[in-house]
């Protein structure tokens, strides 16, 4: 009986999907397909092995430039009595890849010899002496490259299952092929559902999401072996759906219907799996992307035969693990190679993480070694934020009946990126700001990452007290002697040698709406006239500034509608802002600048890197100063508003 939206254990789901396939003959390797032997089959899957034709070389070939010879011929040549041997009896001419004369066993480089004329004198005629005098014996098969030394008739080149390689072409040209058997590769259809979806391009308006799960399971399905069909966005209509389900059944492999897996109102998938097929899975225990859908249709127009179909969650980040977690095995069961398994290590988590008991849970991260722990920091959990999977180096997977882990704990990893990459990573943890974006972009090209976290100014330096980063940004004003950071790095950092680099004066101010519809001048109106007011988070620099001055105003934090709306980034208060959330936050004029809102500056502040001595001179953050330094750094930085260099 089919499980509507009951989540099941993750091995149960993928134990039901392989059952089926079993059943339908479909656990297997789908079909093999002969190709010609050029470029093109770079990155098949051997779907059978590759034996031996011919053997490489195919006769005996000098491995050099020089003279055939009889080994025996040589014996007793030394530097105070050298040998000289008869051109045609005792030595012939040979280049490098020549056939090796019949009854001679070794080949002498040319260097090693002098070419005599007939009068027994040295000439210039290398390739044309009439004798040869060398002074050193060789061994038997010396600079030969025998028969089959490379590859032997008969022997096997390559396995089943293999995936080609560069040179894998070349052994396989080598051994006698011109054609190769590979795995067709399976044919997949992606079909977006969704009446609010539109096209990539298109002109966005309220309600509009922009459709790019399509184009993400196609790349995956790329990556993996097959050829995806991105057919274009169904809007929200049983019918439809099914007619179109029934469309891509006629001939793929796998059906990805994406969206509509929930139990809403306009949630057709499993509807439409139930009319057309048979509905195995609705629901899986696993986050992100619980409302996973497992099926088999009959493959179109004849029924005679079954295809799977997938109903992909809606949310970004659900729909793409959604892909590795089931498709990615499916695709390497259907070409026949192994499936490709991340790298592990282990790293330790920077803060707690929570994870339901009754799931599967794939947590994001962001891995690097800081001194010499390699750490784990989780990030956005959220299923829409695509671009926590850009940032992601890795994932941790809590098994279902744990309910997440304590900071400090040892994780494991399973890496999307390399360990080289890591080792070269800087962790930056602290207060949001744009430069770092900028600092980041230019550290690419000096093989650098720069991995900001942005927790504020003072869970920096408590990042930096528990050794968890290279640095932090910090901009927390001390409101009785008006200085940055001095006083906190005293409190959280008695015990480290540190330096405080100044990274830019910033101009903090009101960010709100184009043309300032609630007239903000300033503070006091914040405090008045039923504003809705964003406010960052306890322990950012610009939190600290509000406080100080509410607190010389007089005015109190209860006066401020929205005090307690909070966001962790610039950008985030400036898009609360635009979206109409909220009427003003406090936030620097780039933000304001960059989603085009009004700007109305009321301060100026010191934004400081604080950097432990142990790191500062050290190799890994050399590049990071250089780009500090340069000048194309501090040009493009020049022209963002609301950013100065130098003492203030």
């Amino acid at each position: 009986m089919p499980l509507y939206l009951h989540d099941i254990p993750l091995d149960k789901a993928k134990a039901a999907l392989k059952e089926a396939l079993k059943n339908a003959d479909l656990w297997r390797v789908l079909a093999t397909e002969f190709i010609p032997l050029d470029e093109n089959a770079l990155g098949r899957v051997l779907s059978e092995p590759i034996w031996a034709k011919v053997s490489s070389p195919h006769y005996h070939a000098s491995a050099m430039d020089g003279f055939a010879v009889r080994a025996k011929d040589t014996a007793g040549a030394t530097l105070t009595a050298p040998l000289t041997l008869q051109i045609g009896e005792q030595a012939q001419y040979v280049d490098t890849g020549d056939p090796l004369p019949e009854e001679f066993n070794a080949v002498i480089m040319i260097e090693e010899t002098e070419a005599l004329d007939a009068d027994g004198e040295i000439t210039p005629a290398i390739r044309e002496p009439k004798e040869i005098r060398i002074r050193a014996a060789v061994a038997p098969w010396k600079h030969v490259r025998p028969l089959g030394e490379d590859i032997v008739a008969t022997q096997l080149v390559l396995p089943a299952g293999h995936i080609l390689r560069p040179a894998d072409l070349g052994a396989i040209a080598a051994s006698g092929h011109i054609e190769i058997p590979v795995s067709r590769k399976p044919r997949v259809a992606i079909l977006p559902t969704g009446t609010e979806l539109v096209e990539i391009g298109s002109e966005l308006k309220r309600g509009d999401i922009l459709e790019y799960n399509s184009l993400v399971l196609a790349a995956q399905i790329k990556k993996w072996g097959g050829v995806a069909t991105r057919f274009s966005i169904t809007v929200d209509d049983f019918e439809l759906i099914s007619q179109r389900v029934a469309e891509a059944a006629q001939n793929h492999d796998l059906i990805l219907l994406n969206a509509g897996s929930s139990a809403g109102a306009e949630d057709f998938s499993s509807s439409v799996v139930e009319k057309l097929g048979t509905l195995l899975v609705h629901g899986i225990a696993v986050r992100p992307g619980h409302p996973v859908i497992i099926g088999m249709l009959p493959k179109l127009p004849n029924g005679e035969s079954l295809i799977p179909i997938i109903g992909m969650p809606g949310y970004p980040v659900s729909a793409a693990l959604t892909g590795e977690i089931f498709v990615e095995e499916l695709m390497a069961r259907w070409t026949g190679r192994a499936r490709f398994e991340l790298d592990t290590i282990k790293a330790t988590l920077t803060r707690k993480t929570t994870s339901p008991a009754g799931d599967d849970d794939y947590i994001r991260m962001a891995v690097g070694r800081v001194g010499e722990r390699m750490l784990a920091a989780p990030l956005s959990r959220g299923a829409g934020v695509i671009s926590s999977l850009v940032r992601a180096d890795g994932l941790a997977v809590m098994p279902r009946g744990t309910q997440g882990a304590e900071a400090g704990d040892e994780v494991d990893i399973h890496l999307y990126r390399t360990r080289a990459e890591l080792e070269k990573t800087i962790f930056c943890i602290g207060s949001h700001d744009m430069t770092l974006d900028l600092i980041a972009q230019f550290l690419s090209e000096k093989d650098r990452r720069l991995i900001s976290s942005n927790v504020g100014s003072l869970g920096g330096l408590v990042a930096l007290k528990r050794g968890e980063a290279h640095l932090a940004g910090s901009h927390l004003l001390d409101p009785e002697t008006g200085i940055y950071n001095d006083s906190y790095i005293a409190k959280y950092l008695a015990n480290q040698r540190v330096r405080q680099v100044l990274l830019v004066n910033r101009e903090q101010g009101l960010l709100t709406l184009r043309g300032n519809p609630k007239n903000v001048k300033g503070l006091e109106d914040v405090a008045s006239s039923g504003i809705q007011f964003v406010n960052r988070q306890r322990g950012a620099g610009t939190r600290v500034l509000l406080d100080y001055h509410l607190n010389l105003k007089g005015i109190a934090t209860k006066q401020v509608l929205g005090y307690s709306n909070e966001e962790y980034t610039h950008l985030g208060v400036a898009a609360a802002v635009a979206s109409g959330r909220v009427d003003c936050g406090l936030g620097i004029s780039a933000a304001a600048q960059a989603l085009d809102l009004d700007f109305l500056p009321l301060f100026h502040e010191r934004y400081e890197l604080i950097i432990p001595e142990i790191y500062f001179e050290s190799e890994l953050l050399a590049p990071l100063f250089e780009v500090i330094e340069s000048k194309v750094f501090r040009d493009t930085v020049s022209e963002m508003p609301g950013y100065e260099f130098g003492e203030k």
